[in-house]
């Protein structure tokens, strides 16, 4: 099969929500990104994945520290690795939250 519409699949890895995104998060995701563009310029056929993994003791305890229930404290967090698309300018085609009930 030539290169050309080759498909090519890159993920980052599933980022924990017991606090927010951190600078090494960030490093990971924008290269990622860059991988997936660079393969996009080659004419192939990329999905870039990133999101959330949102189960856990460690969630419990730090929802519990803020008062707030598990799912209104991964909501808050998931959503801010949410805009590190806008933020960093990612080009990832799906963010998921492994709470979501649509899987892949």
């Amino acid at each position: 099969m030539p290169e050309k519409n080759k498909k090519f699949y890159v993920t980052t890895s599933i980022a924990y929500t017991n606090a927010p995104p951190h600078i090494g998060f960030a490093l990971e995701a924008i290269e990622t990104d860059v991988t997936a563009r660079y393969h996009r310029f080659l004419e192939k056929n990329v999905f870039f994945l990133t999101g959330t993994d949102e189960h856990g003791a460690k969630i419990t305890k730090a929802a519990e520290k803020e008062g707030k229930t598990p799912k209104e404290f991964v909501d808050g967090i998931s959503e801010q690795f949410r805009k590190l698309k806008e933020v960093l300018n990612l080009s990832n085609d799906d963010f998921i939250r492994t709470t979501d009930e649509k899987r892949h």
